[in-house]
């Protein structure tokens, strides 16, 4: 874990006062967040809870107010090419193209993002070798397993060389050995750039592993915020005031602490279900 000082130069992210409705419905409700340089932030929250609507508040793919999210001290609402410039974005739905082979897929990107052409072939060497998809990368992406469907996604975000890399439920459908190896590619690359990561999982075993800090998200707001070790703690201290005999909870205990009143309302609608489901199908 990593142990960054609160200053404003070591700021990657604030909310202040976040809001987002589709309708009567309020997504997100006033949300409270900062988010440090070099840290890996986790996101978390039942479905419906608002974590993918922020996330795309922040990318700019929904539109805000002036001064709602700052990306690295620039306005998401008055620098939106600024701040997608500084962002990589690996999104639930999956985005590479099984018709195109893994190098052409980051060569997308890659133009996507205006890297010049002298530059691009080696930028897509690169992000392929870090994701350990060189052997791999002139193969068909729908000859690709889950995992390294999830890795070509990754090296698809990276070749931007991002300083805010978002991760929207980026090993949804994998088997845990898979998981492994994305979370191995995400950190190595985090290690060699200092990249900031913000991400969102359902599996609290990867909060708990790889976050520095968790923030828990429940019908549009932060209701809990700290280290996995913090959050546990203050349950365990909870617990053992009301006599509990073994005050010994995991972070999915403090998921249901926070969460577990409301999950029947805040599941999702029938689309987001439908969603995860083909997402995890096609991937799997």
């Amino acid at each position: 874990m990593t142990d960054v000082p609160e200053s404003t130069a070591s700021v990657a992210l604030v909310c202040d006062g976040l809001r987002y409705a589709f309708g009567e419905t309020k997504a997100v409700d006033d949300l409270e967040l900062t988010v440090r340089a070099g840290e890996v932030f986790g996101l978390l929250g039942p479905n419906g809870a608002g974590k993918t609507t922020a996330i795309r508040c922040i990318t700019t793919l929904l539109p805000v107010p002036v001064g709602m999210v700052r990306v690295f001290g620039h306005d998401a609402a008055k620098e939106r090419m600024a701040v997608r410039r500084l962002l990589g974005y690996v999104p639930q739905q999956l985005s590479a193209d099984a018709g195109l082979t893994g190098r052409e897929n980051v060569e997308l990107f890659a133009r996507v993002f205006d890297i010049t052409r002298r530059e691009r072939a080696d930028r897509v060497a690169r992000v392929l070798e870090a994701v350990d998809l060189t052997a791999a990368a002139d193969r068909l992406a729908k000859t690709y397993s889950g995992g390294m469907i999830r890795r070509l996604e990754l090296a698809q975000a990276l070749v931007s060389a991002p300083r805010l890399l978002m991760l929207d439920e980026p090993t949804i459908g994998l088997d845990p050995i898979a998981r492994t190896s994305v979370w191995e590619h995400i950190n190595a690359v985090r290690a060699a750039t200092g990249m900031t990561v913000l991400v969102t999982t359902h599996y609290m075993d990867e909060a708990d592993q790889y976050c520095d800090r968790v923030a828990l998200m429940h019908r549009g707001r932060i209701h809990a915020l700290g280290t996995p070790h913090e959050l546990r703690s203050q349950l365990a201290d909870r617990r053992r005031a009301e006599g509990e005999a073994d005050p010994k909870p995991t972070l999915e205990d403090v998921f249901r602490d926070v969460a577990g009143s409301g999950l029947d309302e805040q599941g999702g609608d029938f689309r987001d279900v439908r969603s995860t489901r083909r997402t995890a199908s096609r991937v799997g």
